[in-house]
């Protein structure tokens, strides 16, 4: 049977208040979106090095990428370093400004990660290989589960 929204939400839940660091328990983040929603091809974090202005990758799970480092403004992540706000590209091959890390990704969606202050430290990507995949209920949920991570993770700690 599918699990819900809201199971894998308190799945992930529980998995942030684990005594793991910071780095493990996202790393569980992606694997359990990674392994309970269809589709989703590649899952992985940035995080922002403002003194260098670029993006860093972080814990991720797919194929590797040649783009560990992505500046500022660059690509569909670096947009949103500098806006702040989720970008849902539902098919990457009409944006002009996309950084492809794999032939075979078809949209993508960028949400952006604040620390407990409301900083932007980071973002959750996800690339699928179908058009069109993240839906306004889809990307409602992942920018709950950002939500969560930024009061279970950075809350009391620094990145």
């Amino acid at each position: 049977m599918k699990e819900t929204f809201e199971q894998i939400k308190n799945r992930i839940s529980a998995l942030l208040d684990s005594e793991n660091t910071a780095e493990e328990r996202l790393l569980e983040v992606c694997k359990v979106i990674n392994s309970s929603l269809p589709h989703m091809d590649w899952v992985g974090f940035y995080f922002m090095n403002d003194e260098k202005q670029v993006l860093e990758l972080g814990p991720f799970v797919g194929e590797p990428t040649d783009h560990t480092v992505i500046p500022y403004g660059r690509g569909i992540c670096g947009q949103v370093a500098v806006s702040g706000t989720t970008l849902n590209v539902a098919d990457v091959s009409q944006s002009d400004n996309y950084l492809a890390c794999s032939l075979a990704t078809k949209s993508e969606i960028v949400i952006p990660l604040n620390d407990g202050a409301g900083k932007l430290i980071g973002q959750l990507d996800i690339d699928s290989h179908v058009l069109n995949r993240f839906d306004d209920e889809t990307s409602a949920f992942l920018e709950e589960i950002c939500q969560l991570i930024s009061q279970k993770v950075y809350t009391s700690q620094s990145v």
